[in-house]
């Protein structure tokens, strides 16, 4: 392998039950980089790390380092005892106990004797790295960053060569992102690779040297960071090229009554403990809008904080012009607001409730439990939006969690549209179904504006969200970036917006 590389992956091959998660993939880390993997969700890049470290085993290919050639990863151990060490999103560490405990457990051979030696041990590497945390303070005193450190810290005293750090920042504020990266600056100066696996690009191009991108589990290919403007980087990742691509436009006539320029729905300097900095946004009758951008970028914690999903911390929002508070799920509900969620399976169904139970519970909530619905009505309610949507289901009695995830996410959309709801906040809603669910539940969209209803639409399919939105808020690293409508409701303004061409 070539002199100056710690790390060389070749020819890596990982196959699921009908998935192919990497095909043939390479991947080189230098001695002394900061090298980003990125990719969208499902590239592999998780697949990639796993294999590395011993998590999976790989189909095929080769793994080599430097001084000991090919090597053997068969498990996490494997990794440690060659030099890999892992510090991941979430932190894996006891807070309950002291800062050297968590450095040092599970390195010493029998019962701790001489804590004094080990308090000084720790004390003398947080100082060389620059860490502010003192040995025998107890972690959960410390700061999310600082814990992050004290991890990474307990990794490269493990004489780590290759370290790989999987999405550290997400729960980091600004100030406390630039100590974690002045400690990676420290770390690349002594020697070590480092790969760094997040979304963020501003910061892949402040504190990187090399990418490499993975797409659908393939190698695009590896970059120097001075030779990957933003704008490209977001092509490779998307797998659109900017001087190929069509403008895709909706074919709706969209709504006509005489209220179409009536803000149904308006938000100001809103802000929620999900980390977004606050954000301005509206809607008006019939229309569909989306936020738009890389996963990672903030379009869902958007919508949740308009819904009052999560905790929200400023801002006013108004309805129909009159200001109103949402601090809950509920205060939507009562507005006129309805949410399908991302993830259906941790936020939408109750799988072992029937699919009728599933479609009529929104609108039970708001009618109070105390007052159930007769059994004539919840089944004129089910049989009414089985029909409308088309839902591919035995019975309404039967459980949802036997549904396919297409009719799943129709049975959730038909819990909303049973409330009769002014505004429709879908997230996701086409993500892992087939193409013909997809293409029913865009026309549905469509129909539903046209008809009055105001809907925000999010898709990691750019393509999806031009034919369905007539506006889009571009999002970028938890924050809105720009706005796009009309002539600029095209692939490439899309690209070049979030990646924020202008300062590269």
């Amino acid at each position: 392998m070539e002199e100056n590389r710690v790390l060389e992956m070749r020819g890596i091959n990982k196959s699921f039950p009908g998935v192919k998660a990497l095909q043939n993939v390479d991947f080189n880390l230098g001695k002394g980089e900061i090298h980003a993997l990125m990719g969208e969700n499902g590239a592999g890049k998780s697949t990639l790390i796993k294999v590395l470290t011993g998590v999976y085993s790989k189909d095929s290919g080769t793994i080599s380092l430097q001084g000991k050639g090919e090597v053997a990863i068969h498990s996490p151990q494997d990794a440690q005892k060659n030099g890999i060490s892992t510090v991941y999103q979430e932190i894996t560490l006891c807070p309950n106990l002291t800062v050297a405990e968590n450095m040092f457990i599970g390195r010493t051979q029998g019962a701790i004797t001489n804590w004094k030696k080990i308090n000084e041990d720790a004390d003398k590497l947080l100082q060389n790295l620059d860490i502010p945390a003192k040995a025998t303070q107890q972690l959960s005193n410390c700061s999310i960053a600082v814990q992050q450190m004290v991890a990474i810290a307990r990794a490269v005293d493990m004489e780590c060569e290759v370290l790989i750090l999987d999405e550290p920042t997400s729960s980091l504020d600004e100030q406390e992102v630039e100590k974690l990266f002045n400690l990676m600056r420290n770390l690349k100066e002594r020697g070590v690779g480092i790969i760094f696996v997040t979304h963020f690009l501003d910061q892949v191009y402040e504190v990187c040297d090399k990418i490499t991108v993975l797409r659908d589990g393939q190698l695009v290919g590896e970059y120097e960071i001075k030779d990957l403007p933003r704008v490209q980087l977001v092509a490779k990742m998307l797998g659109k090229e900017m001087d190929d691509l069509s403008d895709i436009k909706g074919e709706s006539g969209g709504y006509e009554g005489g209220d179409a320029n009536e803000k149904i729905f308006e938000a100001s300097a809103l802000q929620s403990d999900a980390g977004i900095k606050p954000f301005d946004f509206y809607i008006k009758k019939g229309e569909v809008n989306g936020f738009t951008g890389l996963l990672g970028s903030g379009r869902s914690e958007c919508v949740r904080a308009i819904f009052g999903a999560d905790r929200v911390l400023g801002g006013t929002v108004k309805m129909h012009g009159k200001e109103v508070k949402i601090n809950k799920p509920l205060d939507a509900m009562k507005n006129g607001i309805a949410y399908l969620p991302e993830d259906r399976k941790v936020d939408g169904i109750i799988g072992d409730l029937s699919v009728r139970d599933n479609i009529i519970l929104a609108l039970q909530v708001l009618k109070g439990f105390f007052k159930p619905f007769s059994k004539a009505q919840a089944y004129a309610f089910a049989d009414e939006y089985i029909k409308k949507l088309n839902i591919k289901t035995a019975s309404a009695d039967t459980p949802i969690k036997s549904l396919s995830g297409g009719n799943q996410q129709k049975v959730i959309l038909a819990r909303w549209l049973l409330m009769h709801p002014e505004y429709l906040i879908l997230d996701e809603p086409t993500r892992g179904i087939d193409v013909g669910t997809k293409v029913d539940i865009q026309k549905l969209v469509l129909e539903l504006a046209k008809d009055g209803m105001s809907v925000t639409f999010i898709s990691s399919e750019t393509d999806e969200m031009l034919r369905t939105c007539s506006r889009l808020v571009v999002m970028r690293d938890r924050k809105v970036v720009g706005e796009l409508a009309g002539g600029d409701l095209t692939q490439n303004k899309i690209m070049s917006t979030i990646a924020g061409e202008s300062k590269v």
